[in-house]
């Protein structure tokens, strides 16, 4: 007997933390409500996977019962999932590079330059974008 009345996302569709509208893995914004799906906004002090629009109690019953449910990851394995990113981010850039790290370090504190804000998984991203439109 299902425990939801709404489906579970696709295998290639994730939850958009802000509106909870089901995203093609391969998009980076929410084309609902235009939140950046894989890196946390700034000033975002509630949980992650909790809809800001999701106040007051029945904010608190919904996020416990994802919990129960098991459709929100642990702090942890977020963690992992994003240093399995970076990681296989930094390997790809250093291949491009032939692989030189002070050439990697390079282009990173180049991007961190351009925008102080961003996490290291985006401008190891950045980086690879930028290697391979330069090295067409």
């Amino acid at each position: 007997m299902p425990t939801s009345i709404t489906p579970p996302p696709a295998e290639n569709e994730i939850e958009c933390a802000r509106c909870g509208a089901y995203v093609h893995i391969s998009l980076s914004r929410c084309p609902h409500c235009g939140v950046n799906l894989y890196e946390p906004e700034e000033d975002d002090e509630t949980d992650v996977f909790v809809s800001k629009t999701e106040h007051g109690f029945l904010g608190s019953v919904k996020a416990f019962f994802r919990r129960i449910f098991g459709q929100d990851p642990h702090s942890s394995e977020i963690f992992l999932v994003e240093a399995q990113k970076q990681q296989t981010h930094y390997s790809e850039l250093l291949r491009k590079v032939g692989w030189d790290p002070a050439v990697v370090e390079r282009l990173l504190e180049f991007e961190k330059r351009i925008s102080p804000n961003a996490t290291r998984t985006t401008c190891l991203e950045n980086a690879i974008r930028r290697w391979e439109k330069d090295n067409k």
